[in-house]
């Protein structure tokens, strides 16, 4: 007697893989290839002029140091609107919960002229600033502080699932014991959201470093001093060098996607160490 194996009603794997793979060829994969497709039409050294050129080594260096700086910014000040969002109940919470999604659906160029206007010398909050001696637009700081806005909502929502998940009779357990309030957030809370937060600063970082209409109207724009990577990009297109613009894109590629192999590294190395705990 031979046993039929019961059929699903939904796809098979070998089905459902196909379809994700072509689906990830036509809208990542292909385009991503066009670039260096694009680059290797340059000789070595004319790429290499390229990516060298002190204009482009500035703007990277702009983009990836404010990138990094926000995400780090983002990450306890999204660590503690989560906690609050998680563990507390009070009036006015669903529309806090709602401003966090706030900036995924402004367009990036309000954004800029909203965050221009507030942090220009002459804005509400960028006056007080400057007459404090602290330039907050046309600089590092106000890249950053555009940056730090639109990366906020993604290390909350990585992070908020995680603290709902926690039980709270792991806390009073541990109380029980004779731990104190910071021991339990550090022995008990901590460990479990580490991952998460990682994963937050993943994403936070991967925006932000391609972040152009919310940068643009508060960066100054100024070659060699606050000119971005994806403006440069820009710049080249509309000169019609697109060879020039792919270079740099594969360099920015490549610097991103060496920069997240190393998070999400220790991204699984935390995950492990929880999973053995």
């Amino acid at each position: 007697m031979f046993l039929l194996k019961q059929r699903s009603t939904l796809p098979g794997f070998h089905l459902a893989l196909g379809y994700t793979v072509l689906y990830l060829s036509l809208i990542v994969l292909i385009p991503l290839s066009m670039l260096f497709v694009k680059t290797s039409q340059l000789t070595f050294v004319e790429f290499w002029n390229v990516v060298t050129a002190p204009r482009t080594l500035a703007a990277c260096r702009l983009s990836f140091g404010a990138a990094f700086a926000a995400s780090l910014v983002n990450v306890p000040v999204g660590f503690l609107i989560a906690w609050v969002l998680a563990r507390y109940s009070f009036p006015g919470k669903k529309i806090v919960d709602a401003l966090v999604d706030f900036p995924f659906a402004l367009p990036t160029a309000v954004a800029g002229i909203a965050l221009t206007a507030l942090y220009s010398s002459n804005g509400w909050v960028g006056q007080f600033l400057y007459k404090a001696g602290i330039p907050s637009a046309y600089n590092f700081l106000g890249i950053t502080l555009a940056l730090v806005f639109i990366g906020l909502p993604f290390v909350v929502r990585a992070v908020e699932p995680v603290l709902q998940e926690i039980d709270a009779e792991m806390e009073d357990a541990a109380a029980s014991l004779g731990a104190g309030r910071w021991q339990t957030f550090r022995r008990v809370i901590f460990p479990a959201v580490i991952p998460s937060l990682l994963t937050g600063f993943n994403l936070a970082f991967a925006r932000a470093v391609g972040e152009y209409g919310s940068v643009i109207f508060i960066a100054g724009n100024m070659p060699n001093k606050t000119e971005i990577a994806p403006l440069l990009i820009m710049t080249k297109l509309e000169q019609y060098d697109y060879n020039g613009a792919a270079a740099i894109a594969v360099v920015m590629l490549m610097v991103s996607f060496v920069l997240l192999a190393l998070t999400n590294a220790l991204q699984w190395r935390a995950s492990k160490r929880i999973g053995m705990n």
